[in-house]
């Protein structure tokens, strides 16, 4: 790797972590926002969020889907200021994982997965297992979208502030975590017993 980057990849790679990094906090960034600042503020915080996403492009979704889920995010943000009710951003965590759950989906009807896609980077001469393998993974996690999506849902439209931003900010990154684990786990244990 050169020591020295050009500003602009530098610049790219700063906008990507900051993009993640409010991301992860946004739960409880809109919490603070709310409980210290009023709702214009939060609504602010979610219209930047959804800029910050446009401009870094992390993650699985293609420009169209981040187009999509951007603007659905400003949406909410702009209808929260019409309607005096910072309770709308609330709703932002069950956009995204709406939108990852439509990616993984689609992927399943449109091959190759993104699972598979992900694992031809380390591997490109993927085995027919190793396919197989990447579609049931990816299979589970439109599982998890769906259950973590439908439980961002319910904490946005029947908790308080303190449970959505509990789930969303903490709870919903360690789930995330076990499945990478567990995944991690049963990919080695997979592997192990197909060496010969």
């Amino acid at each position: 790797m050169p020591a020295f980057q050009p500003l602009g990849a530098r610049l790219s790679k700063l906008t990507s972590i900051g993009v993640i990094a409010v991301f992860v906090l946004y739960p409880l960034l809109v919490y603070l926002g709310l409980r210290y600042l009023g709702g214009a503020w939060v609504a602010a915080l979610l219209i930047a969020v959804c800029v910050l996403r446009l401009v870094a492009r992390t993650g699985p979704f293609t420009r169209a889907q981040v187009v999509i889920v951007c603007g659905a995010g400003v949406l909410l943000a702009v209808l929260s200021l019409l309607r005096g009710s910072p309770k709308l951003v609330f709703y932002y965590p069950v956009l995204i994982n709406g939108g990852l759950l439509i990616v993984f989906a689609q992927s399943l009807l449109s091959p190759p997965t993104v699972i598979e896609r992900l694992a031809r980077l380390r591997d490109p001469q993927l085995s027919p297992k190793g396919v197989a393998y990447t579609r049931r993974v990816t299979i589970a996690w439109v599982v998890f979208f769906l259950l973590n999506g439908g439980t961002a849902l319910y904490t946005a439209s029947f908790t308080s502030p303190e449970t959505w931003a509990l789930y969303n900010g903490f709870i919903a990154y360690v789930l995330m975590g076990v499945m990478f684990a567990g995944e991690f786990l049963v990919r080695m244990y997979v592997q192990k017993r197909s060496e010969p």
